[in-house]
């Protein structure tokens, strides 16, 4: 696991992208892309307990899902939990793709790899719903860390 994230450390978010599509590529049907999914969930670094608070939850989210960011060397990194499985899942594809990035990078990332390994349109509307606030509040973070370098 720990070779994992230290690649994705020298990645950029396109190449990462690029990655998960190919990844998704490779499974028969749903039932597989799930199971994969929530296995990334499982090896998704955790949050640590004390920022599982009220201001950590991403809100439009059926389940609940705690983000925490940190930036060190100009670079975001994000730590998250979800208590359902899926979510867990959906965070940890997400925080693949944006975690160790600089600001501005994940302010101007395009999110076509979502529609291009069909998730949104596998999702129930909540949980896609969920997906998008997932999205903007990576973003959000991005932008509120970019100001401060600026």
């Amino acid at each position: 696991m720990l070779y994992f994230y230290i690649k994705f450390l020298r990645m950029s978010i396109e190449d990462i992208q690029n990655e998960i599509i190919d990844e998704f590529s490779m499974f028969e049907d749903w039932e597989e892309r799930y199971q994969y999914m929530i296995d990334l969930g499982k090896d998704l670094p955790l949050i640590d307990d004390q920022y599982k608070t009220d201001s950590n939850i991403i809100k439009g989210c059926q389940s609940k899902v705690w983000v925490h960011a940190e930036m060190n060397d100009d670079k975001i990194s994000f730590t998250a939990d979800s208590d359902a499985i899926i979510t867990k899942g959906i965070i940890a594809i997400l925080i693949r793709v944006f975690s160790n990035q600089h600001p501005k990078d994940i302010i101007n990332a395009d999110t076509d790899f979502i529609d291009k390994i069909g998730l949104k349109e596998h999702l129930s509307p909540t949980r896609a719903n969920g997906l998008v606030s997932m999205v903007k509040q990576l973003k959000m973070y991005a932008i509120a860390y970019q100001t401060q370098l600026n």
